[in-house]
């Protein structure tokens, strides 16, 4: 059985030991980054179908971390709402090198 998890700080830590392999979580952070970029271009050139990408663009680079890299099954399956946001702290965190 999987713990349940009461708040985003408790669940970070938990988010992070799914994510120890480099590459899985550069391929978090590449996802993550090209998501924000069609966003954009979405938003600035009103090309609204593009939006439909989004989730397979971010979710695309991260599944392959975990399917070839890290091993193991992504934690959006059990809890998708905190591995969203788990996934843009990650992100900030990478992006300041507060993360190895």
């Amino acid at each position: 059985m999987s713990k349940e998890y009461r708040s985003l700080a408790e669940f970070y830590p938990h988010y992070l030991s799914q994510h120890q392999n480099k590459v899985c979580r550069y391929l978090h952070l590449v996802g993550s980054l090209l998501s924000l970029l069609l966003a954009v271009v979405a938003a600035s050139t009103a090309s609204w179908p593009l939006l439909i990408a989004l989730p397979f663009v971010g979710y695309g680079f991260a599944w392959v971390g975990h399917f070839f890299f890290e091993k193991n099954r992504p934690a959006t399956f059990r809890y998708p709402l905190y591995s969203f946001l788990c996934d843009w702290i990650m992100l900030r965190d990478l992006l300041l090198r507060r993360l190895k």
